[in-house]
C-alpha cells in the first residue's frame, strides 16, 4: 500500500475514530446473563458477513442486566468487525434502529467513527478488501481458534483517499457489485434448476417412467416377479453348492496335511430370498436390502492414529458415490488385525453417522482393486448379490430420494450426530427391476446425470469467477485505480489532521469512548 495516488494517506484503523466515536470490543455476556424475554438483543458473530448484516441471532438480555454489565449499546450505522473467522476481520454496517436495544458479543469490535471525515461505507469496503484482509490475517493469534485482538486490529493500516473520492469509490463499487449480484442470482437459480432436474430424473427412474418405452420395446427381456424370484433362488443355490464343493476340497487337503492348523469352516447356506409385492405405483416388485446381500453387513473398526501403522480409510473417503483411496490415515494395528476389514473391489460402504441429516447413510463403491487397506467403524460394508442387483443401480437408487426418505426417517440423533445401523439398512425397501432393465436405467441415468454434473460444475466455476471479480474490484478500488482522482479534492492528510486535532482537544472523552463505557 505504498504506491498510492497523490492526495491519499495511510492511517492505523484506530486513528480514524474521532473523539465522539467508539472503538471497543463487544461485551462478555454469558448464558446465565441472558433472558429470552429481555428487551436487548445480543448480536453475534453469525450476524456478521462480508459487507452484509445477516440478522440471524435470537438471544436477548434485559435492559437491567445490560446496564449491570456496563454494556455498550449499538447504534444504526456502527461498523462491526468480526475478530474471529470465517473470514477473520469481515465487516458490515449495523442497520437496525432502536435506542439501547442492541449489544454485541466480545469477539466483535464495534466502531462508531464520530466524524464525517470518513465515509463508513468506504471503511467497510476497505476492511473487506484483499489487501487489508491480508494485513488482518497477518496479525491473528491463537493455536486452535484464530482471532485478532482489538489492540492488533487498531494498528491495521487503512488507505484513505480524499472524502469526495471515498464516496466516488463506494458508488462505483456498489454499482459494479450490483451487476455481479444480478449475475450471481441467475447462476444460483440455474443451480437450483439443475438440482430439481436431478431429483426429477431420479424420481422418474425409480418409479419406472424413465424406461417405460424400453419395457414396451423389450418384452422378451423382462422377468415376471415369479421368474425373477425363481432365477435368483436357483443362482444362489448354485453358488452355494460351488462353495460347498470348494470347502470339501479344502477339508480334504487339511486332512491330507495331518490336520494342521484350523479346520476350514463350512459355508453357511444363504438366507432365503423373497420379493415384496408389486405396488400399484411401480411396474416392478421391491425387495428389502437384506435380501440383496451376498454376505452380512459389517461395521468397520475404530483404530487410533499411529505413524507407520496399517492404513485405514477416513469417512471423507466417501465422495460422489465412490471411495477415494487417498483419504486414509495410518492406524494402530497390524495387517493381520486389519485383514477382516480389507476393502475389495465392488464393496459398497455407507456412512453410519453424520452431523447433517442429509449426509448420514450416503454410500460409495470401491471401483478399483486397492492395495491392502481397511475401512473404519464410521462405515458399514455391504456386499451385494449380483444375481439380484447391479452395484451401480443399487448406488443410484440408494442415493436417490426413494431411499433417502427412508434413511432420514430412521436416523436417530445422539450428541448432534445422526446415525443409522445395520438393522435400519437391512429393512430399507428398494425397487427391483430385472437385471436387463437395471442396466438400462443405469445407462440412461449415467448420461443425463453426467450432463447435469458438467453444468453444475460450470455454474460453480462462474460463481467462483464472480467472487474473484469482486476481489479484483476491491483491490483496484483501494489502490486508487477504480475511479479518477480530482485535483480539487482536499487531500486525505487534511481530514486526518482534523480528526487528530479533535482527539487532542478532548482527551478525557476520547479515552472514555475507546473503552465503550
Amino acid at each position: 500500500m505504498t504506491d498510492l495516488p497523490d492526495g491519499w494517506a495511510i492511517a492505523p484503523l484506530e486513528e480514524l475514530v474521532a473523539s465522539d466515536g467508539i472503538f471497543t470490543d463487544g461485551d462478555w455476556v454469558e448464558s446465565k446473563d441472558q433472558d429470552p424475554n429481555g428487551e436487548v438483543r445480543l448480536i453475534q458473530l453469525a450476524d456478521i458477513a462480508d459487507s452484509q448484516f445477516m440478522d440471524k441471532s435470537s438471544r436477548f438480555l434485559t435492559r437491567e442486566k445490560a446496564s449491570e454489565l456496563s454494556c455498550t449499546f449499538l447504534k444504526k450505522g456502527d461498523l462491526m468487525v468480526a475478530r474471529m473467522p470465517d473470514p477473520l476481520g469481515r465487516c458490515c454496517i449495523f442497520p437496525l434502529e432502536g435506542e439501547k436495544r442492541f449489544v454485541t458479543v466480545v469477539d466483535v469490535c464495534a466502531m462508531r467513527l464520530g466524524s464525517a471525515e470518513i465515509d463508513p461505507r468506504y471503511l467497510m469496503r476497505a476492511l473487506n478488501s484483499p489487501v487489508v484482509r491480508a494485513q488482518i490475517i497477518a496479525l491473528q493469534s491463537g493455536s486452535t481458534r484464530k482471532r485478532i485482538s482489538r489492540k492488533n486490529l487498531a494498528t491495521v493500516p487503512i488507505p484513505i483517499p480524499p472524502l469526495n473520492e471515498q464516496r466516488r469509490i463506494v458508488e462505483r463499487v456498489e454499482a459494479l457489485f450490483e451487476e455481479i449480484d444480478r449475475g450471481v442470482e441467475s447462476l444460483r437459480a440455474a443451480k437450483n434448476a439443475v438440482a430439481l432436474y436431478r431429483q426429477s430424473l431420479l424420481k422418474s427412474a425409480f418409479e419406472g417412467s424413465l424406461t417405460a418405452d424400453w419395457r414396451a420395446q423389450n418384452p422378451d427381456r423382462l422377468e415376471s416377479p415369479d421368474a425373477l424370484l425363481t432365477r435368483i433362488r436357483e443362482e444362489r443355490e448354485s453358488r452355494y453348492r460351488a462353495t460347498i464343493d470348494d470347502w470339501r476340497e479344502a477339508v480334504a487337503e487339511w486332512r491330507k496335511g495331518g490336520e494342521k492348523g484350523k479346520k476350514p469352516a463350512k459355508p453357511k447356506r444363504p438366507e432365503g430370498f423373497d420379493l415384496l409385492c408389486t405396488s400399484d405405483n411401480l411396474p416392478w416388485p421391491s425387495a428389502c436390502v437384506q435380501a440383496l446381500l451376498d454376505a452380512p453387513l459389517i461395521n468397520g473398526r475404530s483404530v487410533k492414529d499411529k505413524a507407520g501403522g496399517f492404513p485405514v480409510l477416513r469417512l471423507t473417503a466417501l465422495k460422489n458415490g465412490r471411495i477415494d483411496f487417498q483419504e486414509f490415515k495410518e492406524g494402530d494395528w497390524s495387517k493381520e488385525d486389519a485383514e477382516p476389514f480389507f476393502v475389495q473391489r465392488d464393496d459398497i460402504f455407507m456412512a453410519r453417522g453424520n452431523g447433517s441429516k442429509k449426509l448420514v447413510g450416503i454410500a460409495g463403491v470401491a471401483l478399483d482393486d486397492p492395495t491392502p487397506i481397511a475401512f473404519p467403524d464410521t462405515m458399514i460394508r455391504a456386499r451385494l448379490d449380483t444375481s439380484a442387483v447391479q452395484s451401480e443401480y443399487f448406488l443410484l437408487v440408494w442415493n436417490s430420494w426413494t431411499t433417502r426418505r427412508q434413511i432420514e426417517k430412521a436416523a436417530r440423533t445422539t450428541a448432534g450426530i445422526y446415525k443409522i445401523n445395520q438393522g435400519h439398512i437391512c429393512g430399507f425397501v428398494l425397487p427391483l427391476p430385472s437385471l436387463a432393465e437395471q442396466a438400462e436405467v443405469v445407462r440412461v441415468l449415467r448420461g443425463r446425470l453426467e450432463a447435469a454434473e458438467l453444468l453444475d460444475r460450470e455454474i460453480d466455476t462462474n460463481l467462483a469467477r464472480a467472487d474473484a471479480l469482486r476481489q479484483s474490484i476491491l483491490k483496484r478500488a483501494f489502490a486508487g485505480q477504480l475511479v479518477p482522482q480530482h485535483p480539487d479534492d482536499e487531500p486525505a492528510s487534511a481530514l486526518l489532521e482534523r480528526i487528530c486535532a479533535e482527539r487532542a482537544e478532548m482527551p478525557g472523552k476520547r479515552r472514555k469512548a475507546r473503552i465503550g463505557a
